[in-house]
C-alpha cells in the first residue's frame, strides 16, 4: 500500500509499505479522508514519537475491510471514524480514568502507524460506526472535534461567560461553535490571519480582531479565555486578559521549549484557574454524536482535500497556516 512516512526529523516522503493485517480484536480500515494538526507538525520536528520512521495521520475514518477473527461488533464494509487514542489500562492515570495521561500513553498515528495511508489498523473498541447520511470523507473533522469536546469538559462552562479564543484554525474554530452551544454571552476570536478570521465571522462571534486591544472587553477582560495556538506570544497576552475569577485553558500545542511568565500574586489575589487539556478522555462517542447532528459545517471546516501522494505539499500548506483543516485522501 501507499503511504506517507516521517522518516527523520524535518524528513516526509509517500512511499510503498506492506499491508496491514489485523490482530484477533482489530480491524484493518480503508482509509477515506485523513486529516492534518499540529500534531503532525512536532512529530515532523521530532517530538512526540519515541521512535522514527512512523506513518502519521491520527484523525482519520473509511471502511472496514478486513477484521479480526475475535471482532463481532463490526463487519466489513461499516464505516467507521477512529478515535487514535492507545492507553495502557493498567498504570495509575488509566486505572483513574484519566487515560489521556498515560504513563505509556500511545496513540495511532503518533507512537503506532497511522492513517496517512491506503489502509490503517485500528482495535474494534476503537471504531465508530458511522450513520448512512454522514459522509465519511468528512468524518476525519470527528477526532479534532473530540479534543475540543474533552477541553470544555475541563472548563465545565458557566452560563453567560465571555469568552475569548486565541487562534482561528480548525481548533479555534470548534471551540467557537462549542462556545456558542454550551451557553457563552460573547465569544471573541483574534488571529493575525485574515482568511482564517473572516470564517470565525462566518461561524458568527461576537467580535474578531488581530489583538485584543481592539476589541469592546479589552479593559475588564474575559470570563474563559483559550489558547488555540500554542503560540508565546499568545498565551502571554492571554494570560493576562483573564478576568477576575476566570479560567485560561492551554488547549493549544506548543513546542517543548515553550515559555510563558505568570504573576503568582494575581492568581492568588483574582481567584485566577490556570488549566491545560490534553487530546481526548471519553469525548470520541460524544464528538461523533454532535458531529451527526450538524454541530459542524463540513464544507466550512475542511478548505483542501489533496490526495495522499501530496502529503509533503500539505503539509506545506499547513505549516505555512493556510486553508483550515486540510485533509488527505488516499
Amino acid at each position: 500500500m501507499r503511504a506517507a512516512i516521517v522518516e527523520a526529523p524535518g524528513k516526509v516522503s509517500v512511499t510503498t509499505v506492506p499491508d496491514p493485517a489485523p490482530g484477533p480484536r482489530d480491524v484493518v480500515v480503508e482509509v477515506a479522508s485523513c486529516g492534518l494538526c499540529g500534531t503532525d507538525l512536532h512529530i515532523l520536528q521530532g517530538e512526540f514519537a519515541p521512535t522514527l520512521p512512523i506513518v502519521p495521520g491520527h484523525e482519520f475514518a473509511g471502511t472496514v475491510v478486513a477484521a479480526g477473527a475475535d471482532v463481532t461488533e463490526l463487519t466489513v464494509g461499516d464505516r467507521v471514524a477512529v478515535d487514535p487514542s492507545l492507553p495502557c489500562h493498567e498504570c495509575r492515570y488509566c486505572r483513574a480514568g484519566r487515560g489521556n495521561l498515560c504513563d505509556r500513553w500511545r496513540a495511532i498515528g503518533v507512537t503506532d502507524p497511522g492513517g496517512a495511508a491506503e489502509f490503517a489498523v485500528a482495535p474494534v473498541a476503537n471504531c465508530v460506526r458511522l450513520p448512512e447520511h454522514i459522509d465519511v470523507r468528512d468524518a476525519a473533522l470527528i477526532e479534532p472535534l473530540s479534543c475540543a469536546v474533552r477541553g470544555y469538559d475541563v472548563l465545565s462552562g458557566t452560563l453567560g461567560a465571555q469568552v475569548l479564543i486565541y487562534g482561528s484554525g480548525t481548533m479555534g474554530l470548534m471551540m467557537l461553535e462549542l462556545a456558542k452551544r454550551t451557553g457563552a454571552a460573547g465569544v471573541d476570536v483574534l488571529d493575525i490571519n485574515a482568511e482564517r478570521l473572516a470564517t470565525a465571522k462566518q461561524l458568527g462571534c461576537s467580535e474578531a480582531a488581530a489583538s485584543a486591544r481592539e476589541l469592546a472587553r479589552a479593559d475588564e477582560g474575559w470570563d474563559v479565555v483559550i489558547d488555540a495556538t500554542g503560540n508565546a506570544g499568545a498565551i502571554q497576552d492571554g494570560l493576562g486578559r483573564v478576568a477576575k475569577g476566570g479560567t485560561f485553558l492551554q488547549f493549544g500545542v506548543s513546542d517543548y521549549a515553550t515559555t510563558a511568565v505568570i504573576e503568582p500574586y494575581r492568581i492568588y489575589n483574582q481567584e485566577i484557574t490556570i488549566t491545560g487539556s490534553m487530546a481526548v478522555l471519553h469525548s470520541y462517542e460524544r464528538a461523533a454524536a454532535l458531529f451527526a447532528t450538524g454541530v459542524l459545517d463540513p464544507s466550512v471546516f475542511i478548505s483542501d482535500r489533496l490526495p495522499l501522494e501530496r502529503y509533503p505539499q500539505a503539509i506545506d500548506r499547513f505549516r505555512a497556516g493556510q486553508g483550515r483543516k486540510i485533509v488527505v485522501e488516499p
